[in-house]
C-alpha cells in the first residue's frame, strides 16, 4: 500500500469528470455522469470515437430522462479531446474503460497517473483483474496509491452497482473516496475488503453461465428452456432480493439455519458441476449471521410479506399477470 496526496476535493465536490476510453462500457459512463449533471470529458484513440459516443449518449438519454434529470443535466456538457493529456487535465476523477487486454491496461493507466492532476482518483472499469495485476511495481508509476477498480454492469447509466476494491498498492483513503464519490454519483456501491478476480457479481453470473454451457452442450436443455427458468423462476426474485436471502426464506421460521441443517446434505448432490465447500460450523454461522445482518431488523413474515409483493410487482410492471387472474 502507498499513501496518495489527498484528492483535491471532497467526492461531493466534484464537478468535472475524465472518461478515458468511449466504447459501450466508457460511453455507458459518459451518458450516466452527464445525467447527473456533470461536465465530462472524453477520449477515445478510435478515429470515429466522438460519433459513435454522442449517439450512443443521444440513444440513452430518454431512459435516463424517465430515472430522472440532475438540475442541469445536458448532453451538451460533453467534451471529446484528440488527446489523453487533454481530456484529464482539470479532471477531478478519471474513469478508465479500455478494452480488456492486460498489458493495454497497465499502459494506459501509467498515461492516466502521469497525465492526471496530483491527488485525482483513477478508477478502472475492469471486469475480472485486480488492481494488483494492473500496477504491479515495475511500471514506475509515481502514485500507485490513487490507483483502484470500480467494476460497473452493463449499461453503467442504467444498471446500478459498482464494485470498488483496490489494489495491494491503493490507499484505503482513496478506496473510500471513490465509494463517496460513487455514492453520490448515484450508484449503488458495494466496497469490498479483498481483491478477487471477478469481483462479485461477474463470478455469481459467470457460475450460472458457465453451467448454461454444460446443460446446451450435453442436450440436457435448451436455450430457452434456461432463459425461461430463470425469467419465470428465481429471477423474480432475485430483482429485489438476493439468493442469500430468498434460500433463508426456505428455512420458514428457522430462517438460513434451518435452512442449511435441512437442505445442506443436498450441496453433495450432483446439480451443478461446481464443487460445493464443505458445510462446516464456521460456514453455517458465517450464513446465519450474514443473513441476520442482511435482514436488518426485518423478521421472517416481514421478509415473506416483501419477497410476495415484489414478485407482484414485477409481474405486473413486465405484463405477466394476465392469465393469472390479476390485473395489469
Amino acid at each position: 500500500m502507498v499513501t496518495t496526496p489527498p484528492p483535491p476535493c471532497p467526492p461531493e465536490a466534484v464537478r468535472r469528470v475524465a472518461c478515458a476510453g468511449a466504447g459501450v462500457i466508457g460511453g455507458g459512463w459518459v451518458a450516466h455522469f452527464l445525467a447527473r449533471g456533470y461536465d465530462v470529458t472524453a477520449w477515445d484513440p478510435a478515429p470515429d470515437a466522438e460519433e459513435k459516443l454522442r449517439r450512443l449518449v443521444a440513444a440513452a438519454w430518454p431512459a435516463l430522462e424517465q430515472l430522472g434529470l440532475a438540475d442541469g443535466a445536458s448532453p451538451d456538457r460533453l467534451t471529446v479531446l484528440p488527446t489523453l493529456e487533454e481530456a484529464v487535465a482539470d479532471a477531478q476523477f478519471v474513469q478508465e474503460s479500455a478494452p480488456e487486454k492486460l498489458e493495454l491496461k497497465r499502459e494506459l493507466l501509467a498515461r492516466l497517473d502521469a497525465a492526471t492532476p496530483a491527488g485525482v482518483v483513477i478508477a478502472s472499469s475492469t471486469s475480472g483483474y485486480p488492481m494488483t495485476d494492473m500496477q504491479p511495481e515495475q511500471d514506475g508509476v509515481a502514485d500507485p496509491g490513487r490507483l483502484l477498480v470500480g467494476h460497473p454492469f452493463n449499461p453503467p447509466y442504467l444498471i446500478p452497482l459498482v464494485e470498488v476494491v483496490g489494489g495491494e498498492r491503493t490507499d484505503p483513503a482513496a478506496v473510500g473516496w471513490a465509494s463517496r464519490f460513487y455514492e453520490v454519483a448515484g450508484k449503488s456501491v458495494i466496497t469490498m475488503d479483498r481483491e478477487l478476480p471477478g469481483f462479485i457479481a461477474n463470478r455469481l453470473q459467470e457460475a450460472l453461465w458457465r453451467e448454461a454451457l454444460h446443460m446446451v452442450a450435453n442436450g440436457e436443455a435448451t436455450v430457452r428452456e434456461i432463459d425461461d427458468s430463470v425469467t419465470e423462476g428465481p429471477g423474480l426474485r432475485w430483482a429485489f432480493m438476493g439468493p442469500c436471502l430468498t434460500f433463508a426464506l426456505a428455512g420458514g421460521e428457522g430462517g438460513m439455519g434451518h435452512m442449511l441443517d435441512h437442505f445442506g446434505p443436498s450441496l453433495k448432490s450432483p446439480w451443478t458441476r461446481l464443487e460445493a465447500p464443505e458445510l462446516d460450523a464456521s460456514l453455517r454461522t458465517a450464513m446465519v449471521e450474514g443473513c441476520e445482518e442482511a435482514a436488518e431488523g426485518r423478521t421472517i413474515a416481514q421478509l415473506v410479506a416483501e419477497r410476495d409483493q415484489g414478485v407482484i410487482d414485477v409481474l405486473r410492471a413486465t405484463g405477466r399477470l394476465q392469465g393469472r387472474g390479476g390485473t395489469t
